[in-house]
């Protein structure tokens, strides 16, 4: 299995994944950590999860990078 990364709105393969000088993270470490669980290969608790996400993107002045749709697939 190839490991791949998201990056700037696309999937890459993880060893062409590159994050510019430039970007906002890299120089300020804004981050987000929000991890799901799985539970019968099903993301468990997405309402609450989601709205930790938005909070903290909003917290932190972050537009979304995509859909919530996106990330429940």
């Amino acid at each position: 299995m190839s490991r791949i990364a998201y990056v700037n709105g696309a999937y890459v393969p993880l060893r062409s994944a590159r994050v510019s000088i430039m970007d906002r993270g890299f120089q300020f470490a804004d981050s987000i950590y929000e991890v799901w669980a799985i539970r019968g290969g099903r993301m468990f608790d997405n309402d609450a999860h989601m709205t930790r996400l938005q909070r903290s993107l909003a917290e932190l002045r972050i537009t979304p990078p995509m859909t919530e749709a996106s990330l429940i697939w």
